[in-house]
C-alpha cells in the first residue's frame, strides 16, 4: 500500500509517504510559506522512493480545522493530484493528527487537542485510544472560546492531556477551565502528515476513501454560522 499525505492547515507544513508500513516525512514550521514548500516536499518524497503520483493508492490530507487559507491549500493540492492521477482521497482531521502524534510520543491515551482559532477562539476535540492503537474522537469537534471547553460527560475521571497551539495562547484560561481533569499539556504540537497518513491507512482499509470532488475542507466556523442561521 502506498499513500501520500500532506498538511498545511497551521503554521506547520508537512508531507509524508507511507509504503507498506514504512513512513518517510518532510516537516517544517514555516508560516505563510506553504504554497512554496508543499509541492517541493511531495516531489522530494516521491523522488526518494522512485515513485510517480500514479503509483500511489490514495492521497490523504489534513482537512481542517485550521487557518482558512491553509486548509484550502491542502484541499486544493490533494484534489489536484488526485484528479490528475485518478486516485481516491482521504480527508483526515487535523485535531485527530495532533492527538495521534501526542499518543505516539507520550503514550497518553486521552488527549484534548486544541488549535488556536484566533479571534479569541479554539478549535478543539477530545480523543481517546481505541483498541486498534489509533485515537478516536469522543463527542464532537468544536470551535468555542476557552471558557467553554469541557471533557465529555462520563470521561472526567480519566487522565487527560492537552496538546496543540491552543495551550500556547490560552494556557491560564484552559488550565483554570479544565482544572484537575487535565494533568499535563504540550503546546508545541501541530498537525503532522506522519500521523495523518497513519490514520489514513486505517480509513483506506475500511473503504472510507472518497472521490477527489467529494474531498471537502472542514472549517467548523461554517458549522457555527449554519446553526445560528437555523436558530
Amino acid at each position: 500500500m502506498k499513500i501520500l499525505a500532506l498538511d498545511t492547515a497551521t503554521e506547520a507544513c508537512s508531507a509524508a509517504l507511507y509504503i507498506d508500513g514504512s513512513i518517510t516525512t518532510e516537516y517544517q514550521l514555516a508560516p505563510r510559506e506553504h504554497t512554496q514548500l508543499i509541492l517541493k516536499m511531495i516531489e522530494d518524497l516521491l523522488c526518494q522512493a522512485t515513485l510517480q503520483v500514479s503509483d500511489l493508492d490514495a492521497i490523504a490530507f489534513g482537512r481542517g480545522p485550521g487557518s482558512f487559507t491553509g486548509v484550502r491549500i491542502a484541499t486544493g493540492v490533494a484534489q489536484g493530484l488526485a484528479f490528475a492521477a485518478d486516485l481516491p482521497v482521504l480527508p483526515i482531521s487535523t485535531l485527530a493528527s495532533i492527538a495521534q502524534s501526542t499518543y505516539n510520543d507520550h503514550k497518553t491515551e486521552h488527549v484534548l487537542a486544541g488549535i488556536d482559532a484566533r479571534m479569541g477562539g479554539i478549535y478543539w476535540g477530545c480523543y481517546s485510544l481505541a483498541d486498534n492503537g489509533l485515537m478516536q474522537l469522543v463527542g464532537d469537534e468544536q470551535v468555542t472560546s476557552p471558557e467553554f471547553l469541557s471533557i465529555p460527560s462520563g470521561n472526567t475521571h480519566q487522565s487527560w492531556v492537552g496538546a496543540g497551539s491552543a495551550w500556547s495562547s490560552y494556557t491560564e484560561q484552559l488550565n483554570r477551565q479544565l482544572g484537575d481533569d487535565l494533568i499535563q499539556h504540550y503546546s508545541d504540537y501541530f498537525p503532522q502528515s506522519a500521523s495523518i497518513v497513519q490514520l489514513a491507512v486505517y480509513e483506506y482499509e475500511r473503504g472510507n476513501a472518497v472521490e477527489a470532488a467529494q474531498a471537502q475542507p472542514v472549517y467548523l466556523r461554517n458549522d457555527v454560522a449554519k446553526k445560528s442561521a437555523q436558530q
